[in-house]
């Protein structure tokens, strides 16, 4: 019985030795394939804007792929504001795939005399980067990008067309009017701004309206007016 009982004892020893045996060599092999990032390939945009964004990360080259930094890659990309978001995509051994997903771009603006595209991320984006987007619609006024988002939603939950609007003006009231591509101007309330969208298309729509302004700004009255 006491070397049966031995038997046993020096056999779990050895499985254990030879289990840690293989680990140190599965642990090395790894090691040796899994190395320091190659290559960093970035898709999703246009070849000049991968490229740049490839060479702001190159940094990761340092970095064994099992060990990538989260939150350093996301402060790095936060850098360009014409990033909706991103996915990271490791193939392994040592290579990194990063899909970007551009904003779309909402309207232009002025700031310090310098021309902005406004994203739908809520971030001003500089024009010269993408001066193909002449055509979008013209936001005046020292606005907030989160102010303005919240009124294109609004607007697009609402009977009015977002896509026929060609102005937006942003007023220290915190209020904004709206002028769609026949001119007509839709003053808006500071509260309320659902319902004073669907007023206004429904004056528009009124075969007798004759008038180039719609004033909605004060609740329960209409002032329709040429200006």
């Amino acid at each position: 019985m006491i070397h049966q009982s031995t038997g046993k004892k020096n056999n779990l020893i050895l499985l254990i030795i030879t289990f840690l045996f293989l680990n140190t060599i599965n642990f090395k092999y790894e090691s040796l394939i899994f190395s320091n990032i190659k290559e960093i390939k970035v898709i999703g945009l246009e070849n000049h804007l991968n490229s740049s964004i490839q060479n702001k990360l190159n940094y990761l080259k340092d970095n064994h792929i099992f060990s990538i930094n989260k939150k350093k890659l996301t402060q790095s990309l936060n850098q360009f504001n014409y990033i909706e978001n991103f996915k990271v995509y490791k193939l392994y051994p040592n290579n990194i795939l990063l899909s970007i997903k551009q904003t779309t771009f909402l309207g232009s603006t002025l700031k310090n005399n310098k021309k902005y595209l406004v994203g739908s991320n809520a971030k001003l984006i500089d024009y010269d980067l993408f001066p193909q987007y002449m055509d979008l619609p013209l936001i005046y006024g020292n606005f907030k990008p989160e102010d303005f988002i919240l009124l294109k939603k609004q607007i697009k939950n609402s009977p009015i067309d977002f896509y026929n609007i060609k102005n937006f003006f942003f007023f220290p009231s915190q209020r904004w009017d709206i002028q769609n591509k026949k001119n007509i101007i839709i003053k808006l309330p500071n509260q309320n701004i659902d319902d004073a969208l669907i007023t206004a298309k429904k004056i528009i729509n009124n075969n007798n309206f004759k008038s180039n302004t719609i004033d909605l700004r004060i609740k329960n009255q209409i002032i329709l007016s040429n200006e």
